[in-house]
C-alpha cells in the first residue's frame, strides 16, 4: 500500500550503532518524528518506537528493524505520512511540499517562475525556482527575508532571491 497524498517527514541518512538505529534528517520542524506515529518507509508501514533527539539530527528506531544490516538497507528512503494523519499547521505556518508548484513573484509584480522543488541545508531550506525547463534555477532561500509572503490560496510565494 503506498500513500495516496504522501509528505515526507524525514530522511533516513545513515545506520546509527549496531542495534539499527537509524539516523534522520527531519523534513521541516521534525515534530513528526515521535513514538508511535507509523510512516511509510520502503514502501511499509513501520511504526517508531524510540526517537532521540541530537545537535545533528533525530535517532530513530523502527520496529522490525533490529541489526545495522537491516538499517543499511533503508540509507536513503523517506519516511512518509499521508497528508490527512498530519498535525494541523499552526497559523503561518505550512508544509514545504506545499510550496512547490506554486508561482514565484519578484518585488514588481513579475513572475520569475515556478517553485520546482526545495532541498534543505544546515542553514534552511532552500526554494528551487526555474522559469522553465531550458532556464537555469534560481535558488532562493526560505527566509523571512527572501521569501516575505506566502499565499497558499493564491498559488503564489513572493521572492526575493539574493544578488549574484
Amino acid at each position: 500500500m503506498e500513500p495516496s497524498d504522501p509528505v515526507e517527514i524525514g530522511r533516513i541518512v545513515v545506520p546509527h550503532g549496531r542495534r539499527g538505529t537509524l539516523k534522520v534528517r527531519a523534513t521541516g520542524s521534525g515534530r513528526h518524528l515521535r513514538e508511535g506515529v507509523e510512516p511509510f518507509v520502503a514502501g511499509r508501514r513501520r511504526r517508531i518506537s524510540q526517537v532521540r533527539t541530537t545537535p545533528k539530527g533525530y535517532l530513530v528506531d523502527l520496529e522490525g528493524v533490529g541489526h545495522r544490516s537491516e538499517a543499511d538497507t533503508l540509507r536513503g528512503e523517506g519516511l512518509i505520512l499521508e497528508r490527512r494523519e498530519l498535525d494541523a499547521p499552526e497559523e503561518d505556518e505550512f508544509y514545504v511540499d506545499d510550496l512547490v508548484g506554486l508561482a514565484a513573484v519578484g518585488a514588481s509584480g513579475e513572475v520569475l517562475g515556478r517553485v520546482e522543488d526545495t532541498f534543505e541545508t544546515p542553514a534552511h531550506e532552500v526554494l528551487v525556482v526555474r522559469e522553465s525547463e531550458a532556464a537555469p534555477p534560481i535558488y532562493v532561500p526560505f527566509t523571512h527575508e527572501h521569501v516575505p509572503r506566502v499565499d497558499l490560496s493564491g498559488g503564489r510565494v513572493s521572492v526575493r532571491p539574493p544578488e549574484g
